[in-house]
């Protein structure tokens, strides 16, 4: 099983940046995308930008051009540089990720528990 732990939310003025992280721990496995997600209050979980293991990326139209997805595959971390962030960025943000037990055919998904950001007008 992989485990999922994110960290770097906080609260931040509009306009400001903040960087997340998350990293994947376990044992005998292979992760193809890792991304993050985003869940604002009465409102239903969101797309927000994944990144496959050969570095290619997809954003939200909402976060194109402001968010930035990278991933580190010799430490299994995946991050996501948040600019000119705006207080409808507001949400938990929960890293994601698509997953293979070596060995084992089929594709499992995984969550993390997720890391409040808030931004502040």
């Amino acid at each position: 099983q992989v485990q999922l732990v994110e960290s770097g939310g906080g609260l931040v003025q509009a306009g400001g940046s903040l960087r997340l992280s998350c990293a994947a721990s376990g044992s005998s496995f292979s992760i193809d995308a890792m991304g993050w997600y985003r869940q604002a209050p009465g409102k239903q979980r969101e797309f927000v930008a994944t990144c496959t293991r050969d570095g290619s990326t997809t954003y939200a139209d909402s976060v194109k051009g402001r968010f930035t997805v990278s991933r580190d595959n010799a430490k299994n971390t995946v991050y996501l540089q948040m600019n000119s962030l705006k207080p409808e960025d507001t949400a938990v943000y929960y890293c994601h990720a698509q997953w293979r037990m070596l060995g084992v055919t089929g594709v499992v998904g995984s969550w993390g528990q997720g890391t409040q950001v808030t931004v502040s007008s």
